[in-house]
């Protein structure tokens, strides 16, 4: 039976050597998020997979916080983030500098996570959108295309939080990890 590693065991980056580390070709951007306990989250799971930067919009509040510290533990001291009023001219900004903005929602002509394939020596920028009305429409129109996570249960929506977990793993997988 394997015994489980303690904390100490564990292999972890300084801070000095995460900022220093070549950073995965990914951005998030967390467009109008209520939940200080989501950002908290999203930060957290940037750190793990060296996210190149983060982009709080709207009312998506700012560290420092104590509630999204409380679920980032230590990540807005690592993640390289910016706020930014304005989601729509972020989007505008990233696409003239050759990042290819995805928006992560249900939509007409989305591609299921599963079929997507990064483009290998590409910059992607994810946009997570609102708890409840999801990512705003004017920003689902200037994204380059829509990503969707295949849902076959009752609900129509998983937490901000998770859908990040997930979109950031799948990219991960296929980029870094592919044979």
């Amino acid at each position: 039976m394997p015994r489980k590693l303690k904390n100490s065991e564990l292999v972890r980056k300084t801070d000095d050597e995460f900022k220093a580390s070549s950073k995965t070709p990914l951005i998030l951007i967390l467009d109008n998020i209520r939940s200080l306990n989501n950002i908290g989250s999203v930060f957290r799971t940037a750190d793990a997979f060296l996210i190149q930067k983060i982009y709080l919009c709207g009312i998506t509040a700012i560290p420092p916080h104590k509630d999204i510290q409380k679920t980032a533990l230590g990540a807005t001291q690592t993640v390289d983030w910016l706020y930014r009023e304005n989601t729509l001219e972020l989007i505008q900004e990233l696409k003239e500098n050759g990042i290819k903005v995805m928006s992560i929602e249900q939509a007409e002509d989305s591609v299921s996570l599963e079929e997507f394939n990064p483009e290998q020596n590409l910059t992607y920028a994810f946009v997570f959108g609102n708890e409840v009305k999801g990512v705003q429409q004017a920003v689902v129109d200037a994204s380059d295309a829509v990503l969707e996570i295949p849902q076959l249960g009752t609900k129509h929506s998983l937490n901000i939080s998770v859908t990040a977990g997930v979109c950031v793993w799948d990219f991960m997988s296929k980029i870094q990890f592919k044979s």
